[in-house]
């Protein structure tokens, strides 16, 4: 299994304040012959609708070297994870989390305006210290 991203707890943390119930740290996906391992997996209750919304989260810090690095990996990643959870998981939505920090710099760029406008990810933003989700981008 991969590594942890440092913002993985706070993340985990901030969903369940947030009424999600975590069912898979990580979520294991397979196709064909591969492995792999979304961040968490989470489903909440929604008592009006008498359904169950499912999500998985794959957690990115944008720590490294260089933010158009780290956003092309994301991306990269992000794009398989929901290529291969529309065939096993239809009903499950990917979020990619990112903080504040990286939402209010790199997504409200032109590139990551671009990114959001043409639907290529699902952002959902949290406070690192407060540890709680502060906005949702569908």
């Amino acid at each position: 299994m991969p590594a942890r991203d440092i913002y993985h707890d706070v993340v985990k943390k901030a969903l369940i304040k947030d009424d999600w119930i975590i069912t898979h740290d990580p979520l294991s996906l397979k196709w064909g012959k591969k492995d792999m391992y979304v961040d968490l997996g989470a489903k909440q209750l929604l008592a009006a609708e008498r359904a169950e919304r499912k999500i998985a989260v794959e957690i990115k810090s944008f720590t490294g070297l260089s933010e158009m690095s780290d956003l092309e990996k994301a991306i990269g990643q992000y794009v398989i994870y929901h290529d291969v959870l529309s065939q096993v998981e239809p009903d499950r939505e990917l979020y990619l989390a990112v903080s504040e920090e990286v939402a209010s710099g790199l997504f409200e760029e032109p590139i990551g305006e671009l990114l959001l406008r043409n639907n290529r990810v699902c952002l959902v933003v949290f406070n690192p210290d407060m540890e709680v989700i502060v906005k949702w981008i569908p």
